[in-house]
């Protein structure tokens, strides 16, 4: 199944490999280039490439080996940003030219990446499949490429939050905010589904005050592990009304907390009933997500 989680653990599971050796020097003989047609060549983007296609996600990474071509192609289609994203390929070097990966996290200081055709020190011509850490904000790191994964993409990027298909972590996320599920924006119910509330009380259907926000519900009667990483993001706002938690599942307390949020932002009246909004729930993620 294509999408971001795959093109991450494809890439994780060659974390190791190494190219040939001969003659006393690594020699560029690899399976990337074998697969790509250019073998004991630079194969840092053939990496990339390969893991794009065992994953599924073919039709949304660029098949390149000339890493400039790989900068072109994403920003043709306006899927570039020089904020990392989870799963975004990251291009070094000026205008992207001398090296490129995976990356699969980030916070405020550092990108995690899993990067081809490099070593412990991080040299653009290396000898294997490498995981490494990088300063995020340094001059080498030129910018990435937000593949449009079916899920959702998981940025930092301010100037992307809203647009269709982003889920936005602001300055750090890694493989773990990456939305379950096949589609960034869930279906609408289907008309003869909704019900009053009297129709509701007689079976399980869900609290008519709840709403859905990137495939996970939240207000009365929803629970999960995203209920306790809301009730976290308050109590680090200051806005917690917890005894005893958070936790998983949906208390007064949580309406409460999340009310005390919405009022300090400055919300009131319908938008300060105490279940969160979209695009409050993206500006609490942002400044208190971790």
């Amino acid at each position: 199944m294509a999408g971001a989680r795959e093109f991450i653990s494809v890439a994780r599971e060659e974390i190791g490999y190494q190219e040939g050796f001969s003659d006393g020097h690594w020699d560029n003989d690899n399976k990337f280039g074998r697969w790509y047609g250019m073998n004991e060549e630079a194969w840092c983007g053939m990496f990339v490439s390969w893991v794009a296609d065992r994953s599924g996600n073919g039709d949304i990474v660029p098949r390149y080996a000339w890493c400039p071509a790989g900068v072109e192609w994403f920003q043709e289609r306006g899927r570039w940003s020089e904020y990392p994203a989870v799963g975004s390929v990251v291009f070094f070097g000026p205008g992207g030219g001398n090296h490129t990966g995976i990356c699969i996290g980030y916070t405020d200081d550092e990108i995690t990446t899993i990067e081809g055709n490099t070593n412990d020190s991080g040299s653009a011509e290396g000898d294997g499949v490498y995981l490494k850490t990088r300063p995020r904000k340094s001059s080498y790191v030129y910018g990435y490429g937000v593949p449009e994964f079916p899920e959702g993409a998981v940025v930092a990027d301010p100037d992307w939050k809203g647009r269709p298909g982003v889920v936005h972590f602001g300055e750090q996320a890694d493989e773990s905010d990456i939305p379950a599920g096949g589609d960034a924006t869930p279906a609408p119910a289907p008309q003869e589904e909704k019900r009053t509330a009297d129709e509701t009380a007689t079976d399980s259907a869900p609290d008519p005050r709840q709403v859905v926000i990137d495939g996970l519900a939240y207000g009365p009667g929803s629970s999960g592990e995203h209920i306790t990483r809301l009730g976290e993001m308050l109590v680090r706002a200051g806005c917690g009304a917890y005894r005893v938690g958070p936790g998983p599942e949906w208390t007064e307390a949580d309406t409460e907390s999340v009310r005390r949020y919405q009022r300090m932002i400055g919300d009131t009246g319908a938008d300060a009933d105490g279940i969160p909004g979209p695009r409050q729930l993206a500006r609490l993620t942002e400044e208190y997500g971790r």
